[in-house]
């Protein structure tokens, strides 16, 4: 299929974004771009979080490492499911109980305003560095199959998807983005079941057939019972309920979501509904996996990681599933990519800024504000996606990982440390805290060997960077 015509497409399906974001956004507010008026549905917030969760890079880069890893990634979604029932009964009922529209005030009214504004910085940066390493998956791939054969920069490539988000974002934020996350996980998940029966049909496989092929090839491998390996099955489902209570129950982007919903009792359904769904997507997307390295070495193609699954789809298949490859795909960049720069946005005008404590600013200026912001974002990403552009690495989800153990290590300690812990820290010195954590844990992490041995250090220095945070907060904090 001509690069032509599948912009066709991307653009077709923007414009019913624009219908949608268009009818959600009719009246909208500061509070509609927030927090959704706390009047969201919680069967809508649900299933459009799983678009959210998973992204582009899910998409891509799961099924891709199969050929290496196998699928014990299955190991890290197990913790993850242990993680999303601990976010519904233990970190959720605190935000309803304090009625939260920044989840990091809670940071400031048990420790003080510099923790506060510590750990809101810190999820800007984590988020800014998670959401452009989706975004930067996608425009490669999108820049690689169509915008190319147009002379399009990779640069420009960018630019035009962030106008995209920018435009059906503008207005109605967290009120547009939990129906648009509703189509766009729709339009995913079609993808991923079409591609999979696509597969099975071609090559003439049942269900139990193709997983037979796949242990031939040792591709069903699931459990590392390696204790020393980084992928030890024990590390990795620690590290994936941590990965999961600290990217989503301690992120705004995700949060505010489930804090738009109108009662404790449904986002606590929100929460666990997505626990179970969760754990069948993503095997939907590691049994994909299987298939697609099984397809591959079938029509003799040598695309490995995530170049695998973009490789035989728009090359190797009928046009009909090269177009719901890039819709599928379009769909899973944009829940990801357009809930992180209103989260973002969110974060930076009410924990940085302060704008919900502003009594001079009026409806208008707050708004006004409010959109540079957003606009500045964009920017934001721009700058970042073009750095991941520069690195070129292979497997975003690793990378992605990666970056989630340091940067989500301080907040795990603090709200670990304000939850568990009833003592009063010297608030002056917790952002020194905070960044002492992380470098003591790169420090480890780059001295694994001579330190441990045979050892090895996974996902779970997350876990570590946290306990570190920890100590360091003990140490400054006294009894009340």
């Amino acid at each position: 299929m001509s690069p032509g015509l599948l912009f066709s497409f991307v653009i077709a399906y923007f414009v019913i974004l624009l219908v949608v974001a268009w009818y959600t956004g009719r009246n909208s507010n500061n509070d509609s771009f927030f927090i959704g008026n706390r009047n969201s549905n919680w069967m809508l917030v649900a299933f459009g979080m799983i678009g959210t969760s998973l992204s582009g890079v899910t998409f891509v880069s799961v099924p891709g490492a199969v050929g290496k890893d196998a699928f014990t990634y299955l190991q890290i979604t197990i913790g993850y499911f242990f993680g999303y029932i601990s976010i519904a009964y233990i970190l959720i009922p605190l935000y309803y109980r304090l009625q939260l529209t920044s989840i990091y005030n809670y940071l400031g009214s048990r420790f003080g305003t510099r923790s506060y504004k510590t750990g809101a910085s810190f999820f800007i940066l984590s988020r800014t560095l998670g959401a452009t390493a989706r975004l930067y998956l996608v425009v490669r791939i999108l820049q690689d199959a169509i915008l190319s054969s147009f002379g399009i920069p990779f640069w420009m490539t960018t630019l035009i998807l962030l106008f995209m988000i920018l435009v059906y974002t503008y207005e109605g934020g967290v009120k547009t983005i939990v129906y648009t996350d509703t189509l766009q996980t729709t339009c995913m998940l079609a993808g991923l079941i079409i591609c999979v029966i696509y597969i099975l049909n071609t090559m003439h496989l049942g269900f139990g057939e193709s997983i037979t092929a796949m242990h031939e090839k040792g591709l069903t491998r699931i459990f590392n019972t390696d204790p020393n390996d980084k992928l030890f099955f024990v590390k990795q489902i620690l590290a994936g309920a941590f990965i999961t209570i600290t990217m989503t129950g301690m992120d705004q982007e995700m949060m505010q979501k489930n804090i738009s919903v109108k009662t404790l009792k449904d986002a606590k359904k929100n929460m666990v509904s997505l626990a179970f769904i969760m754990l069948f997507v993503i095997s939907l997307f590691l049994f994909l996996g299987g298939l697609l390295h099984l397809y591959g070495a079938q029509v003799n193609v040598a695309a490995t990681g995530d170049k695998l699954f973009p490789e035989l789809a728009l090359h190797h298949m009928p046009p009909v599933v090269s177009v719901i490859f890039i819709i599928a795909l379009i769909s899973a960049l944009f829940p990801s990519a357009d809930g992180a720069m209103t989260a973002l946005t969110a974060s930076f005008c009410i924990d940085i800024l302060g704008m919900q404590r502003r009594t001079d600013w009026s409806e208008a200026q707050k708004k006004k504000y409010r959109q540079r912001i957003h606009l500045l974002m964009a920017f934001v990403f721009l700058l970042f996606v073009m750095i991941f552009e520069w690195v070129n690495n292979q497997s975003m989800i690793g990378v992605i990982l990666k970056v989630a153990t340091y940067t989500y290590g301080p907040l795990l300690g603090l709200f670990a440390f304000g939850i568990l812990s009833k003592r009063r820290v010297t608030d002056a010195l917790v952002p020194i805290v905070c960044v002492a954590a992380p470098v003591l844990c790169f420090i480890l992490d780059k001295n694994q060997a001579a330190i441990f041995g045979n050892f090895q250090i996974g996902l779970e220095l997350l876990i570590i960077n946290g306990l570190f945070t920890y100590i360091g907060l003990l140490l400054i904090s006294k009894k009340q």
